[in-house]
């Protein structure tokens, strides 16, 4: 059975019966204890085990006092929590601890029952903390722009230079090749990233129901409406509004978005108050925008208050030389977030993946490297056929690597056609009938094509 580690706290308090006395509590609570004096006493235990909490007494007679020690402890061990007891506080000396970054404060005579309520309670902070960290850091990894090519290397310094400033962005870039990543980014890299990102997907929400996404509804505003409800406007105020596919919305939603973009106020549904928001905007589309507007399809006074910044998310098939660092990071991502073991994936089957036109770009390459990581037994994938079929049949068919060798016509042929045709058998099970049917041959032509190209023996 596993045990829990046992926290050690810090007293730093000169009378020797608070020390005593509190000392006794903790240890009998399951703590372990140590006790210093003063400062100097205090950074001379931390340096030999760091403790998980201090307990720090703000006026020690006589020497140095516990706010210029509470600074040192913040600028040399700052996520060090620090809890400040006190017989002379007062209200403005607590804001001051908690300003310098104490976590709390608590006077004297000590409640030995609020003692153990606020390290508990700091422990449990502590704890949160972490984890969040933890989840930060996950994220960061998640939404990292993979690729050194020269369109991805362009295309982060572009972020680099428009991340800090509060302008707005428009990102285009066809399905799946990381527009939502590039958004997320420049927030991250920007002066709002501890601010909240607040996403709205244009597609995916009912016409009906986009005005009460965006603003937001009073309580009885309609039908079905039980309570007030805040829209993404109001919940990204001071931050970051992140509209994706802007392209499908509709030219009456967008002419009410255009209103609160350059107004940067609205009223909910059913509501009279008017609520100012500020925010940054990041829009994003798979579509040409300026297409749409000569179709008639989207605003052209909105475009334009979009269009601050441009951003291009260049395909996968213009930047193949950056498929080997994403194979790399999706089975390291799988991985971890599995418990099991990295496979190793072949330079052959590398090179027919980076052969793949990916018209559905980045996230049809993670599906396809996570069913090859699932289906593919051994700790090395060495083929595709896991993936051929439905799903992927439209791999193009392994070739002969001299393919274009000086050689007579009759010879290059003959080798592309066994390709092919093997290819297309082994999505189809062999099986010779679907086959001919899938390629649009007699099933008499294909049994002697097969023959003649040897495919017969290969198929025993």
């Amino acid at each position: 059975m596993e045990t829990m580690a046992v926290k050690t706290i810090l007293i730093v308090d000169d009378e020797t019966d608070i020390r005593r006395s509190l000392g006794g509590i903790l240890r009998d609570e399951g703590f372990e204890v140590q006790e210093a004096v003063n400062g100097d006493g205090a950074f001379a235990l931390i340096e030999e085990a760091m403790p998980d909490l201090v307990l720090l007494d703000i006026w020690m007679e006589g020497f140095e006092q516990g706010l210029d020690v509470l600074v040192r402890l913040r600028e040399e061990y700052p996520y060090l929590p620090v809890v400040m007891i006190s017989g002379h506080g007062n209200i403005e000396t607590a804001v001051k601890a908690t300003k310098i970054g104490a976590y709390d404060f608590i006077d004297k005579p000590l409640s030995y029952d609020k003692i153990l309520l606020t390290i508990n309670n700091a422990f449990n902070y502590l704890r949160l903390a972490e984890e969040n960290l933890a989840l930060k850091k996950k994220a960061t990894k998640r939404y990292n722009l993979t690729g050194q090519s020269q369109p991805v290397q362009k295309l982060k310094q572009q972020i680099e230079l428009v991340s800090p400033t509060n302008a707005w962005v428009l990102i285009n870039g066809e399905n799946g090749t990381g527009k939502e990543v590039v958004a997320r980014t420049i927030h991250r890299l920007s002066r709002l990233a501890e601010r909240p990102l607040v996403e709205v997907n244009c597609a995916a929400i009912p016409e009906e129901l986009i005005e009460s996404e965006l603003f937001g509804h009073e309580k009885g505003a309609f039908t079905g409406a039980s309570s007030r409800k805040r829209g993404k406007f109001d919940l990204a105020n001071h931050g970051t509004l992140f509209l994706d596919e802007i392209g499908d919305m509709s030219l009456k939603t967008q002419a009410k978005i255009l209103r609160i973009l350059e107004e940067q106020k609205f009223e909910r549904i059913g509501g009279i108050k008017t609520i100012h928001v500020e925010v940054r905007v990041i829009a994003a589309t798979n579509k040409n925008l300026e297409q749409e507007i000569e179709k008639g399809n989207f605003r052209q006074d909105l475009f334009y208050r979009l269009n601050v910044i441009p951003l291009h998310v260049p395909p996968l098939r213009e930047r193949k030389e950056d498929i080997s660092l994403l194979i790399r990071d999706f089975i390291e991502d799988y991985a971890r977030e599995n418990g099991t073991e990295r496979k190793a994936v072949t330079p052959r089957v590398i090179e027919r993946l980076e052969a793949w036109n990916w018209p559905g770009n980045v996230r049809e390459l993670k599906n396809t490297v996570e069913r090859l990581l699932i289906l593919s037994p051994g700790p090395v994938i060495e083929s595709l056929d896991p993936v051929m079929g439905a799903a992927f049949g439209s791999l193009a068919p392994e070739v002969p690597g001299d393919i274009m060798a000086p050689r007579p016509f009759r010879e290059a042929k003959a080798d592309f056609e066994r390709a092919f045709i093997k290819a297309r058998l082994e999505e189809h099970g062999w099986n010779v009938t679907q086959t001919a049917e899938a390629i649009d041959m007699d099933r008499t032509s294909l049994h002697k094509k097969m023959k003649s190209l040897g495919l017969n023996e290969e198929r025993e």
